[in-house]
């Protein structure tokens, strides 16, 4: 039976009156006053309906709190048993979660419903609708400017050990193994008792990891060996083929080894390094990891938000920068397919950017047109060309059309053509004017019969002109902007630990990243609020201080009102003597 708690419904007393003006001050100031006033109604708790009885069974817990606790978990990296004892004994998440009884039935939560509700919202994608609802409520109530975004990604690892191929190859023989004498013993005593040794001995997986490197390439040898041995030896029984330690065999063979000659005569070669794809298994621990040749082995998110051009430090500490987008993804994959999606998404949840600064792996020419189909001015510098000394492309002035005007001496040229089923432009110049000319020898334009002749296609014009545009001050002066995406990325892994993560698996990975990126909002809407909290109680005081009525406020009402008068524009409120706009 689902138990579900109608926060908005007033009380008749008020249940954290006890606490006293102070501590209610400090709770009010800070993440839990702030997730308690406006994210614990937003949680996604219809969408968890359907997987709970209406009518029958026993009380689930308190729905609202325990998404809320998955959201907190994740915002402060926190381990279940870390969870658990904060929720049974933390004064500031019960404040935060509208815990008002201390009884167990409320306030203890044990690891396995912990875990059972985190698989129903991994299985549901209920961690991208956490991060949308609390993502646009955030962005309603601080009145958040979405039209400036910009977009990186940051490379993150799952809980999985770093490995050689010796120790791959090792891991993956070693888990089918274990699988096979646990599922089917008969069959696993059919293996040779050397074999068996020699993975799954006391000391085996210890002894592949000590190998030296003069000896890696018998050792592959070896172990390339008895992974074919083992695959051929089952390959006719398919109780053993539907196994998952099997298949993971099967792929490290295609993608570690070469298999030569027929099938009596078949020899194991292992691959070269080079020829080895970068989506390749790096541990059977966790099939969905890849590498990158950058970063290593892992996952890496996509991250989009929003930002601000104010140079003062006061008004941008008062401004709220969200996290609008967040995609996870596997370490090989290439950012420039990120930013399409990136933008879609945002554009679904309300949020979507009119100016969006990237670097170069996003500026490519197809994400630079869709992106312009979208609405939205991408602000990125085009990969370098292979310039030659002289004049290029970029020397070349330009119409609205992409049509040569202008040659870099001034000349105009004597025709110029656009054919349209190939996207292909050319000009035509003066033979007599370019041979006079200084430039002629390095110029783009080649020597014809008639002509000297400009051929190029409308993509190489686009990446010329954009070239050109990356050296004014106004593409300098916008594009600055977009350095300060690292100090989101730092604080993601600072704040909430998501470059190494506790899980590991895609599914599990991306449950983590989406809702760790949800609880960065949150801080970063909590120290925005005492920001703007600690502005507007200045200036209160500095009003309303002559005649006394804050202290008329603090010491007896003690309550919300609202002030309205030529001196505010805007509404503002009084919670237990300190002012705050009412946003």
């Amino acid at each position: 039976m689902i138990r579900i708690k109608d926060h908005k419904q007033g009380q008749l007393f008020d249940h954290w009156a006890y606490l006293g003006a102070k501590r209610r001050r400090l709770l009010e100031a800070s993440w839990p006053g702030l997730f308690r006033r406006h994210i614990l109604d937003e949680l996604p708790v219809e969408e968890m309906r359907p997987f709970f009885n209406q009518d029958f069974g026993r009380p689930s817990k308190e729905i609202y709190a325990v998404l809320g606790l998955m959201l907190l978990q994740q915002a402060m990296d926190l381990t279940d048993k870390e969870a658990q004892a904060r929720m049974g004994f933390d004064l500031q998440w019960h404040y935060a979660l509208d815990v008002t009884d201390e009884s167990d039935e409320f306030t203890y939560i044990s690891e396995k419903t912990i875990w059972t509700i985190r698989q129903i919202m991994i299985e549901n994608n209920l961690d991208q609708s956490m991060l949308d609802k609390v993502t646009r409520k955030l962005a309603k109530v601080f009145e958040v400017d979405a039209d400036k975004q910009r977009l990186d990604s940051v490379h993150i690892k799952s809980n999985m050990r770093k490995l050689g191929r010796v120790g791959l190859l090792a891991r993956t023989i070693a888990k089918f193994l274990a699988n096979l004498k646990r599922r089917r013993k008969d069959l696993f005593e059919t293996i040779s008792e050397e074999t068996v040794k020699r993975y799954l001995g006391p000391k085996s997986l210890q002894a592949f990891a000590m190998v030296k490197p003069s000896e890696t390439d018998r050792s592959l040898k070896t172990l390339a060996e008895d992974l074919y041995a083992l695959i051929e030896g089952f390959k006719d029984r398919e109780e053993v083929r539907s196994m998952n330690s099997y298949k993971l065999m099967e792929r490290v063979l295609s993608e570690q080894c070469v298999v030569e000659g027929g099938n009596e005569d078949s020899a194991v070669a292992v691959k070269k390094p080079k020829e080895i794809s970068s989506d390749s298994l790096q541990n059977p621990s966790d099939p969905d990891a890849a590498y990158s040749g950058h970063k290593g082995q892992g996952y890496q998110v996509q991250v989009m938000e929003t930002f601000t051009t104010t140079e003062d430090a006061a008004e941008k500490e008062r401004t709220l920068n969200l996290i609008t987008h967040v995609e996870v993804e596997r370490a090989c994959a290439h950012d420039a397919k990120a930013l399409p999606p990136a933008i879609e998404d945002a554009n679904r949840a309300g949020l979507g950017p009119r100016t969006l600064l990237a670097d170069s792996h996003y500026g490519g020419d197809e994400n630079m047109q869709t992106a312009e189909g979208l609405g939205v001015e991408l602000v990125s510098p085009a990969m370098p060309g292979s310039r030659k000394d002289g004049p290029d492309l970029a020397d070349f002035r330009y119409d609205e059309r992409g049509t040569v005007t202008a040659c870099p001496a001034g000349h105009a040229p004597v025709k110029a053509e656009y054919y349209g089923d190939t996207g292909r432009h050319s000009a035509s110049f003066a033979l007599e004017l370019c041979a006079v000319c200084p430039l002629a020898e390095k110029c783009a334009a080649k020597p014809g019969k008639k002509y000297r002749y400009l051929r190029y296609p409308d993509k190489e014009q686009r990446l010329a002109v954009r070239r050109a545009e990356e050296k004014t001050d106004a593409f300098v002066e916008q594009y600055r902007w977009r350095a300060g995406v690292e100090a989101t990325m730092s604080q993601y892994d600072r704040l909430t630990g998501v470059k190494r993560l506790r899980v590991r698996g895609l599914p599990n990975v991306r449950f983590c990243a989406v809702l760790k990126a949800a609880g960065l909002n949150l801080l970063r809407a909590a120290r925005v609020m005492l920001a703007r909290k600690r502005a507007s109680g200045a200036d209160f005081n500095r009003l309303w201080s002559k005649n006394g009525l804050i202290f008329f406020v603090r010491e007896h009402i003690g309550r919300l009102f609202t002030f309205k008068n030529e001196f505010w524009p805007e509404s503002v409120w009084v919670a237990d003597g300190h002012l705050k706009l009412a946003a």
